[in-house]
């Protein structure tokens, strides 16, 4: 393995390594302080994913008075969540962002989150992230989305050195933004966008030219993966839902929609996955855009959402409504399954403790979820 970044008050040495296109497995062997060596096999990338695993929102908020109990597996439960869905055996995992939360000191006395760490530093990290992922960390290759949590201001400086797509350069100021890129992952291109920044509630003019740059780069994506099915991934989803007054479903990203302008960026992507609502909803437009998934109920407290979303009011003047939605609370996470017969995908909705909930079927594009009545 070669440096990526070295050791600072904050973090360790960190080395990563190019896997060979050509490679069956990897085989890690790693030096203990102690004497001796630990051995660790991980799973190199499938030439066609057939089992896509989906989950976001994973940390565990501690904030001033917000203290979600992360001694408590029932409060928060990522660490039994991340183990049952690796015994799914996936083949490629995308987290939606969010994965650092810790954001002040565990309030004295408060035996929930009795010393947790906190701020952007390597045990915040591994408390929150890294610890209770391995299972999942090891049974398949991830794709790492930025979240708002990891935007400059919180958790972005570990997230740029952690998990960030490129090279890290501890000289740099830390990026605020960075371009879509595509990861080709057999007949699907997974186009994923940094909106980490996008407000949900105000719009700048220059919030707005950086993002519809991106849009730009999404019609060129499109072009380049001719021949494959173009899913979007990203943090924050551009139009969705929580509860407002009166349980009303009410939501959407103002600075994205702002910059979406025509919405003719979306006419080559197929699929949109997002996190930021703390919940699973599944979404489809009455505008020609592709359907949205939410999942972002991976361990974060969970956000009020209405189980029916048609009528959902959204900011800006996208035009764009719902035709058809819904959201199902509680932890979880997804598990794509390609599905030959439908020419699609099967979506399996898990609770944290891997137990199969609602189904899902994404295929001529459209996600329908049929009645478990």
């Amino acid at each position: 393995m070669a440096e990526r970044a070295s050791a600072n008050g904050e973090f360790p040495l960190l080395c990563s390594l190019a896997i060979p296109a050509t490679a069956k497995s990897v085989t890690v062997d790693i030096a203990e302080p102690r004497g001796g060596e630990a051995v660790e096999t991980f799973s190199v990338p499938a030439a066609d994913p057939q089992r896509v695993l989906v989950l976001g929102d994973t940390g565990c908020r501690i904030k001033g008075t917000f203290v979600q109990a992360c001694n408590d597996p029932a409060a928060w439960p990522f660490a039994g969540l991340a183990a049952a869905a690796a015994a799914l055996k996936p083949d490629l995992v995308i987290h939606l962002g969010d994965y650092l939360y810790r954001e002040s000191p565990c309030p004295e006395g408060n035996a929930g989150c009795a010393g947790s760490p906190h701020g952007d530093n390597w045990e915040s990290w591994a408390a929150d992230f890294f610890a209770p992922a391995a299972p999942l960390l090891s049974a398949a290759p991830w794709i790492f989305v930025r979240g708002n949590h990891e935007d400059c201001s919180r958790g972005g400086a570990g997230y740029l050195r952690l998990l960030g797509p490129t090279a890290y350069d501890p000289a740099a100021p830390c990026a605020e933004h960075q371009p879509p890129y595509a990861v080709n992952a057999g007949s699907e291109t997974i186009a994923v966008m940094d909106n980490a920044s996008a407000s949900d509630t105000s719009v700048d003019d220059k919030s707005v030219a950086l993002y519809r740059a991106d849009f730009d780069a999404l019609k060129t994506l499109g072009m380049a993966s001719a021949g494959r099915e173009l899913w979007l991934a990203s943090h924050r989803p551009i139009w969705a839902a929580i509860s407002g007054p009166l349980g009303i479903p009410i939501g959407g990203n103002a600075t994205m929609i702002e910059a979406s302008g025509d919405l003719s960026a979306f006419r080559a992507i197929s699929l949109m996955l997002s996190g930021h609502i703390h919940t699973f909803e599944a979404i489809n437009y009455a505008a020609k855009l592709p359907p949205q998934i939410v999942a972002g109920h991976g361990g974060d407290s969970l956000d009020p959402t209405p189980a029916n979303l048609r009528g959902t009011i959204f900011q800006g003047h996208s035009g764009v409504s719902v035709k058809d939605g819904l959201s199902v609370n509680g932890f979880g996470f997804l598990m794509l399954r390609r599905d030959p017969v439908a020419k699609g995908w099967s979506i399996q909705l898990y609770d944290s403790a891997g137990t199969p909930e609602r189904q899902c079927q994404f295929a001529a594009g459209r996600v329908n979820c049929p009645s478990t009545n």
